[in-house]
């Protein structure tokens, strides 16, 4: 589709360019022959002045008196219009096979970030499709085999519904991450940037996951300065609750997980660290992918989440102008380090 796209916009270039060529040629011509034509004529008026002084009159014209013949070559003036006719077509023909050249290669400057971002939207469409089938299908497959048995008690009943409860929170989670994945994906999306202050936002946040440390018996610990920075405070507050979200999910029991900040040139470090499981080399280049999981992260016990949270992270921090990194050591844990500028810069 892209390749012929990429064929159309060269023409559509080269058409223009032609168009301004072979009419800038035209008036060139034009204004160059009028000139030679000019000079023809001028050329011929100084002859006759000159003959009419009888400085090239023979005896006999002297004698007579007659007029005489204006010396002028009206061949060569055609021929110097016939080879300036050849060296315009000529130069117009180089134009030509330069500019298709160059048109071919803007136009595929030109349609790169389109077709990235289709192709990112057809990937972004098949991966939800997959991970949205797995539960559907689980449902589906649920529902037919208990609907079959004859023999189906009460309390089976109950903890099909109470099965199939659990898939269906796994699809709203899902659908939800989609959702937010897809607002922070817009080019020009919604958020709204103002001064906050950082520790009022990471307070919000160690709040939200604070029932899921509590349960892991790990310790919270805020070691942050409170900066002022311009920013969208929702949009951060789900940035930090996902690294917080991710560094207590992937930590052992009675850890701990800190936050901390620091400010230096012109911008703001944002860090969660944890005692956790870490992160192998081999899998620190995917993990902002889309439904990216690491190996340890697809066991039974590990099942948790679709691979979305570090995708929507790294959209956030983009929509911030900012950059995110990690630092991982398999078995000793990871540190995630976001930088925001302190000012929004407004492109």
């Amino acid at each position: 589709m892209f390749g012929k796209a990429r064929l159309k916009l060269t023409a559509w270039y080269l058409l223009i360019i032609m168009l301004i060529s072979i009419g800038f040629s035209t008036v060139i011509y034009k204004v160059l022959t009028a000139e030679l034509n000019r000079f023809s004529h001028l050329q011929g008026l100084q002859i006759e002045r000159r003959l009419s002084g009888q400085e090239f009159m023979s005896p006999e014209s002297r004698f007579r008196n007659t007029p005489p013949r204006i010396l002028t070559d009206p061949e060569l003036v055609e021929e110097t219009k016939q080879r300036l006719i050849f060296f315009l077509v000529i130069i117009n023909g180089g134009i030509l096979v330069v500019s298709s050249g160059l048109g071919y290669f803007l136009a595929g400057k030109t349609l790169k970030p389109i077709k990235n971002m289709v192709d990112e939207q057809n990937q972004f469409i098949s991966d939800a499709s997959h991970e949205l089938k797995t539960p559907l299908t689980s449902l589906k497959a649920a529902l037919e085999v208990h609907l079959r048995d004859k023999r189906l008690t009460l309390a089976d009943a109950k903890k099909l519904i109470k099965e199939n409860i659990e898939e269906v929170d796994k699809l709203q989670s899902l659908s939800e991450g989609l959702l937010r994945l897809a607002s922070y994906q817009k080019p020009n999306n919604s958020s709204k940037f103002e001064k906050v202050s950082l520790a009022s936002i990471i307070k919000k946040s160690i709040q939200k996951v604070k029932p899921q440390a509590t349960k892991k018996k790990i310790t919270l610990k805020d070691k942050s300065q409170n900066f002022e920075l311009e920013a969208d405070q929702y949009a951060l507050t789900d940035l930090l609750v996902i690294l917080l979200d991710n560094a207590i999910k992937y930590s052992p029991k009675e850890k701990s997980v800190t936050i901390a900040s620091e400010k230096t040139d012109g911008s703001i470090l944002i860090s969660v660290s944890d005692y956790g499981i870490g992160i192998n080399e081999k899998d620190l280049p995917h993990i902002f992918d889309r439904f990216w999981r690491a190996d340890f992260a697809r066991s039974k016990d590990r099942a948790v989440g679709y691979g979305l949270g570090l995708s929507i992270a790294k959209k956030i921090v983009e929509s911030h102008h900012g950059k995110i990194s990690v630092e991982s050591t398999p078995g000793k844990g990871s540190v995630f380090t976001v930088r925001l500028p302190v000012k929004h810069k407004t492109l």
